[in-house]
């Protein structure tokens, strides 16, 4: 089933492990991609690598002026983008709040929220112009409420929920939607190599999350606005 014929999906930290899913997922549903990543090399790699006509671009995602610049110019060169997937951000473990110093506050912020809104920025005049459009956000199952040793990666991540949310409100009588998946989690090399004597299988498939935020971005999620959507894992 190709939902996705004739539109245009542009994927914040494309080339990361989740990003690279997500990005096989559209493709394999016909959709013409703007793969977006820090490194211009990886992005158009992965671009090159997908069936079907793509477009790999770097920008610093925390440079609002540089991301609509950028964002304008792959519109002009592969057409008007019609879904934003913002899956850009960044975890660390951290010490108790009263410890947490104030660059390890800033650093999630910067990479989770901070990355996120020049993106709507960016991306929403035109879909509020052409009456459509679908933003999917990418929150944390863990962030619905404060963890020991994770407090300002739940802030940050609960930052991404309550804009999530907002731009829905602003958004979804203009014929935008805007939702957030929330996952556990996710089953990569990396989380692994961190948790050696975890079960992976009780971890999210990178396949399946990109499967949920496929569904959220296509026309079957019409009627769904500013959901928060866990993805929790077959068991």
């Amino acid at each position: 089933m190709a939902r996705f014929t004739n539109k245009v999906v542009a994927i914040t930290g494309a080339a990361g492990n989740l990003g690279r899913a997500v990005a096989a997922r559209f493709a394999s549903e016909d959709a013409a991609l703007v793969v977006i990543d820090r490194d211009a090399e990886r992005a158009a790699a992965l671009a090159g690598e997908l069936p079907g006509d793509h477009l790999g671009i770097a920008v610093d995602l925390l440079d609002a002026a540089a991301v609509k610049t950028a964002l304008a110019s792959a519109a002009g060169r592969i057409g008007t983008i019609d879904v934003a997937v913002a899956l850009a951000g960044g975890f660390d473990m951290g010490p108790p709040v009263h410890e947490t110093e104030a660059e390890a506050w800033e650093r999630m912020h910067r990479l989770n929220i901070g990355t996120l809104l020049p993106l709507l920025a960016a991306v929403t005049p035109g879909m509020i112009a052409q009456g459509s459009g679908k933003i999917v956000t990418v929150g944390a199952h863990a962030a619905l409420k404060g963890v020991a040793g994770m407090g300002a990666y739940c802030a940050a991540k609960s930052a991404v929920m309550r804009a999530t949310e907002s731009a829905s409100a602003e958004l979804r009588g203009k014929g935008i939607n805007v939702n957030c998946v929330l996952p556990t989690i996710l089953d990569t090399p990396q989380n692994r190599t961190a948790m050696p004597k975890a079960d992976p299988g009780k971890w999210v498939a990178l396949d399946d999350l990109a499967a949920a935020i496929a569904f959220l971005a296509s026309d079957d999620a019409r009627a769904v606005h500013g959901a928060l959507l866990p993805v929790t894992g077959l068991s």
